[in-house]
């Protein structure tokens, strides 16, 4: 391998994703988004948080197809709302990752603040390379006063959203 190549990672908080895209009024067309990621960071491997409902089968083929490697949570219908919270997942992935050397670069894909204490560990292991935050009005302060290294996805979403 030319050692100027570097193995990239994308990491993505799907509900924080999908719910920020929604609010602004998109739809994502995940091919399109999945192409997309990996034309701009050249990379293979995309990783999706999702929380797992038997119903939703199809869609996580779907996603499949498109080239995520989807990792799951099982969610569970709380008072009428799905909860199924992947940070957790997100976090020990990654640092995982990281010590296993899967990747030289390292990109999340979420608005949460959560994520700071991790952004904050790979900036210094010098791996760290951006955060595309769904949406600049809800991307939280905690991410903020860790890296200016931020792409917000408000004005891209055309790029990657279904027609209507």
């Amino acid at each position: 391998m030319d050692m100027d190549v570097k193995k990239v990672n994308i990491y993505i908080d799907g509900n924080n994703l999908y719910r920020s895209a929604k609010e602004l009024g998109y739809e994502i067309d995940y091919k399109k988004f999945r192409v997309w990621l990996s034309q701009k960071y050249n990379t293979k491997n995309i990783f999706l948080f999702i929380g797992y409902l038997e119903n939703r089968k199809d869609f996580y083929n779907h996603l499949k197809n498109c080239g995520f490697n989807l990792i799951f949570k099982e969610a569970i219908l709380h008072e009428g709302n799905i909860k199924g919270n992947c940070d957790a997942e997100l976090v020990l992935k990654s640092v995982d990752d990281y010590h296993l050397k899967n990747f030289d670069k390292f990109i999340l894909i979420s608005n949460d603040g959560d994520f700071g204490c991790l952004i904050e560990f790979l900036i210094n292991k010098n791996c760290f390379d951006i955060i595309l935050s769904p949406d600049i009005s809800k991307c939280s302060i905690l991410l903020r006063n860790k890296t200016n290294k931020i792409l917000y996805l408000n004005e891209i979403y055309k790029k990657f959203s279904k027609s209507k």
